[in-house]
């Protein structure tokens, strides 16, 4: 298969990927979609893009790693709790769609190679979602502000929630400025990504993941200092534009973190550290601690838990908490080992932003953006394919204009 077909086709393999995890929960769209066919477009797209890889990858060569590795052992727990008749058929079914999308990242793990190739598919993929809702926003401005959700933006022609709109556009932001850092990107294909996705934070008011992304951007620039000037220059210009905001826009964006909540509210996480102790004190059996109680929506007693660790334990128990922990203190420390480099850099954003976000959201132990993100992770820290084959004699070769080096659109 030509080189090149087989690189669209592991793009459009990972796009499918990105639409398996949207979810089939949220907002009320402008043209109402039955949940059941958003179920089977995202579990459909999860069976094409583990056909796809398949077929770009049939000799099955891998690249084994601690990531994919680390995710099969999480299946372990998954299937143990699943099976239990008191899970019902649903959680087979997560488990089963758990266990291909697994599949599915370890064909792909084969050009997992160190380089930016995910990177750039990452936010290709993640700016066409954030274009949808984009355009809902401009169609019918009423239903993708609603006032159910407090006037927050959400997705208009696709069910997506504040804060999986908050989380794609924090995600591609911060990778986008890693690339310009890095010079693996022009200036205007920047800004048409960082501008409007910024813009479409904002009006998410996601405190987590502005906050993840900020201080994951920070980690990760940090990274950069000792080799990068334009790191520094950067982080040197932050660091005084956020100073000069914080004083001259204090009541704003005070008005914007708390979003109209009182100081209890706000304390107790909207709520959400009731259910974390309601679902702590709940009694279980020794299984139910150790393998937990089947993979579910990711909620206790009707209410969602809105942190991973909790609803892994809830639902992988004591073993699935902690191959989570393993996944997040393995890549850490693999890429903490690395030489600094624009690689490394962006894989310590990834990582750090989900570690940040994983105290208010759920995810990590199931097919989830999460997952993704590590998955992008990974393929940064991997180590360089085989060497190619030797260039061919200098007067053989093609004469790469200057204009064209050192920097490519996104």
């Amino acid at each position: 298969m030509p080189a090149d077909h087989t690189s669209r086709t592991v793009a459009v393999a990972w796009g499918l990927l990105v639409l398996n995890t949207l979810g089939s929960a949220g907002a009320e769209t402008i043209v109402p979609l039955p949940r059941s066919l958003i179920q089977m477009a995202t579990m459909g797209a999860l069976v094409l893009a583990f056909a796809l890889a398949l077929a770009v990858n049939l000799t099955l060569r891998i690249r084994p790693g601690a990531y994919v590795f680390l995710l099969t052992l999480l299946l372990v727990p998954s299937l143990i709790s699943s099976v239990n008749p008191d899970s019902g058929f649903g959680a087979l079914f997560r488990c089963g769609r758990l266990a291909l999308f697994v599949a599915t990242l370890w064909l792909l793990s084969r050009w997992w190679d160190g380089g930016l190739v995910f990177v750039r598919h990452h936010i290709r993929m993640y700016f066409v979602v954030l274009g949808s809702v984009a355009a809902g926003l401009v169609i019918s401005p009423g239903a993708a502000l609603p006032d159910l959700y407090g006037g927050r933006l959400v997705g208009a022609l696709w069910p997506l929630t504040p804060p999986q709109i908050g989380q794609y556009a924090a995600v591609i932001i911060g990778l986008t400025v890693l690339l310009l850092l890095g010079r693996r990107t022009d200036r205007t294909s920047a800004a048409l990504v960082i501008v409007p996705s910024f813009v479409l934070l904002a009006l998410t008011h996601t405190r987590t993941a502005t906050l993840g992304l900020f201080i994951g951007l920070a980690l990760a620039i940090c990274s950069l200092l000792l080799t990068s000037s334009a790191a520094r220059r950067f982080f040197t210009w932050a660091v005084l534009t956020a100073t000069v905001a914080a004083v001259a826009f204090s009541s704003a964006l005070q008005a914007w973190f708390l979003r109209g909540q009182t100081e209890e509210n706000f304390s107790n996480l909207t709520g959400r550290a009731k259910v974390w102790d309601a679902l702590l004190a709940a009694p279980r059996s020794t299984s139910e601690q150790l393998f937990g109680m089947g993979l579910g929506d990711k909620s206790f007693g009707g209410l969602p838990i809105d942190n991973s660790w909790l609803a892994v334990y809830q639902e992988q128990g004591l073993t699935g908490t902690a191959i989570v922990a393993a996944i997040i203190l393995v890549l850490g420390g693999v890429a903490l080992l690395r030489p600094p480099s624009l690689q490394r850099a962006c894989a310590i954003f990834l990582i750090s932003y989900c570690a940040i976000a994983s105290y208010t959201e759920a995810g990590l132990g199931d097919a989830s953006p999460y997952l993704l993100h590590l998955a992008v992770a990974a393929s940064l820290l991997a180590a360089p394919a085989a060497a190619p084959p030797l260039p061919a004699p200098a007067a053989s070769r093609r004469r790469v204009p200057r204009w064209a080096r050192g920097s490519e659109v996104i």
